[in-house]
């Protein structure tokens, strides 16, 4: 599951960052290679524990019967829906930091600069974690779980700064994107791989927070009625 969680973001990074590159030039001071790199860090922890959460829990909850079973222990839902997000968030952390250790080996980033992003590849994870806690808590079934990826995680990865930068969008998405996970995790990361101080660091983490912590409340009261009634 790792190779695939993989998969997308390595693509990205070599089949754009090699080709778009020669095309592109220099963004933001850096190779565009290098720019992209830090934006596939942040993507790869989006979608490893997305995924991870929207299919693998749900059937954990719903088909297989684990929750079920696990409620027959003391553990409460509270406990259970905390321990998969921290799974999720595992998954997360792990496919981000590979991404960015490759990074550093081509000579994209620092090597110091993965020690500094790794707390926020971490934090990504959860935030998207308990967000696609939140969808699956509502979804009847699995067929729903494709407007999730084509309405919300799709448009993220380009709305949010990890292919072009944000300020080449209208006016419109550039205020769309200020309230995306994606990009906050992104303006986390990437001044620090291309080796400089980012503007509104508490602002970002802070939003990071928010969406790691009010889905994982919303998710759990919406279990409790989905499962104990």
């Amino acid at each position: 599951s790792m190779l695939g969680t993989l998969a997308d973001p390595m693509i990205y990074l070599f089949g754009l960052g090699t080709g778009l590159g020669l095309l592109v030039g220099r963004i933001e001071g850096a190779s565009y290679i290098a720019f992209l790199a830090a934006g596939m860090v942040a993507t790869s922890a989006m979608t490893a524990s997305t995924f991870e959460t929207i299919y693998a829990v749900f059937g954990r909850m719903r088909d297989q019967g684990t929750w079920e079973a696990i409620l027959h222990t003391q553990l409460t839902l509270g406990d259970i829906v905390l321990g998969e997000l921290t799974w999720a968030a595992t998954k997360a952390f792990l496919a981000g930091t590979t991404i960015a250790i490759v990074a550093a080996a081509l000579g994209y980033a620092a090597w110091t600069s993965v020690l500094y992003v790794l707390p926020v590849i971490a934090l990504t994870g959860f935030a998207f974690a308990s967000l696609a806690m939140l969808v699956i808590a509502l979804a009847p079934s699995y067929h729903y779980f494709i407007f999730y990826q084509t309405l919300v995680i799709t448009p993220m990865l380009f709305l949010s700064g990890a292919v072009f930068p944000v300020g080449q969008l209208p006016g419109v998405f550039q205020q769309i994107a200020a309230f995306s996970p994606l990009a906050n995790s992104i303006d986390l990361i990437r001044p620090v791989m291309l080796g400089r101080l980012g503007d509104n660091v508490g602002l970002h983490i802070g939003a990071l927070c928010m969406f790691a912590v009010l889905p994982f409340f919303l998710s759990a009261g919406l279990f409790h009625r989905r499962l104990m009634r």
